[in-house]
């Protein structure tokens, strides 16, 4: 019988690929609960598993006793002598326990419980291996796809990938092959599930990883990714070797390594920024492929707004606003775009409409003496002309003149403008 067990066992563990340590442990265990069920108790059992012979040998103590009251514990002296000729009363004697003693239920029992148990070892171990491999790149075929998403199968192991994990523009069938990120490990009661993306941002940053040496090697640096999965991604990069272009070096040779993280993208639109650590630079940069003429930043709100030229302000935004969502997300600031033309007309200042109240070249007494007359801003005053005011009670000759210098110097700084 036992041959039989631990061939089977042996083979289960074989196939399982589970250490033999591990399996000697869950014989022993499994054992420990037959003779808890058979006899009540296993505290005077020892079990000892030899994984390599094949046996198990179970071992009962047992105290030589005149008379026996526990006959789980307890052994006569004759009994004894059977088992050692030596034996005295008041003596501990171990007695060997043949399996078969167990009988034919319990050993099928047994099996049911050691494939339970390797069931159970299988599920751990996938969640720790799986667990210390989250953000790993992992390759698979596809060999499902269901409402809610696809199984992909990676060497033995079933992995699913959600359809919110999915590049929601990209038409994948059973049978291809494609790569995707380990993102979480979740313990169902169907049993583990390893949920794997195409979509998270982190994915896209182990792409480069993987084309882009000098990301790897650590001298050209991801600070931050914003990413649009099949839409558009920003990535900000810097390098700790000014001899080395952390842009180019993404990029590659005639644009190779770009090309192939695109490709791997279903054509996902990506920019590559050069961080800045001045807002109104990074900021500039993020908002690629769009040229802005001028940022103007609210670093306390953490707002800017971004002056774009007319003709670049569909760029700017891109469509559906995909590209000014990832500008903000990337540097995090709020951006408000603002074409040129609109921005200009805003800037200029109507000198003409200056209160006289705030006209600082002229003292107190003259304008409320203006202001009583009347007059409001430097456009009345323009209107009144020299003559005018000269007509206005208690202002004289010198006082129009100085009165007159300062509505030419308004008027003109608006010509400028």
């Amino acid at each position: 019988m036992n041959i039989d067990i631990m061939e089977a066992i042996t083979q289960i563990a074989k196939d399982k690929k589970i250490e033999k340590e591990n399996l000697r442990d869950m014989l022993e265990n499994i054992f420990i609960g037959m003779i808890q069920k058979r006899y009540g108790t296993s505290d005077n059992f020892d079990v000892i598993v030899n994984i390599d012979k094949g046996d198990i040998e179970i071992y009962q103590e047992k105290t030589v006793v005149e008379t026996v009251e526990d006959p789980v514990s307890e052994i006569t002296l004759e009994d004894a002598l059977k088992i050692d000729e030596d034996a005295e009363m008041g003596e501990e004697i171990v007695e060997v326990i043949d399996p078969v003693l167990f009988g034919r239920r319990l050993i099928v029992a047994a099996k049911q419980n050691l494939n339970q148990r390797i069931r159970d070892f299988e599920k751990e171990n996938l969640i720790e291996e799986y667990e210390n491999r989250i953000g790993e790149i992992i390759i698979g075929d596809i060999h499902q796809i269901h409402k809610r998403g696809m199984y992909v199968n990676v060497d033995k192991t079933e992995v699913f990938l959600p359809r919110d994990e999915q590049i929601y523009n990209e038409r994948l069938r059973r049978g291809n092959t494609i790569r995707c990120l380990i993102k979480e490990v979740r313990n169902t009661g169907r049993g583990p599930e390893i949920i794997v993306s195409r979509s998270d941002e982190q994915f896209l940053i182990r792409l480069f990883e993987l084309e882009v040496p000098e990301i790897y090697d650590g001298i050209v640096d991801i600070k931050k990714v914003a990413r649009e999965a099949g839409e558009r991604s920003k990535i900000s990069v810097e390098s700790i070797d000014r001899r080395i272009d952390p842009v180019g070096a993404c990029v590659g040779m005639k644009g190779v390594r770009i090309q192939s993280i695109v490709k791997e993208l279903n054509n996902e639109k990506i920019d590559i920024i050069s961080y800045s650590s001045e807002p109104e630079i990074f900021i500039m940069r993020a908002m690629t492929p769009a040229k802005p003429v001028k940022i103007i930043v609210n670093k306390d709100e953490r707002m800017a707004v971004a002056v774009i030229p007319d003709d670049m302000m569909a760029l700017a935004i891109g469509r559906n606003g995909v590209n000014l969502r990832m500008a903000s997300l990337l540097t995090d600031y709020q951006i408000e775009p603002i074409k040129e033309s609109e921005y200009d007309s805003e800037s200029s200042i109507d000198y003409a409409s200056t209160a006289i109240g705030d006209v600082e070249e002229l003292a107190n007494s003259v304008k409320l003496k203006l202001v009583d007359a009347g007059l409001k801003n430097i456009s009345d005053l323009a209107e009144k002309g020299v003559d005018g005011l000269k007509e206005i009670d208690g202002i004289g000759p010198k006082t129009v003149d100085k009165i007159w210098e300062v509505v030419q110097k308004y008027l003109d700084t608006e010509d400028e403008e």
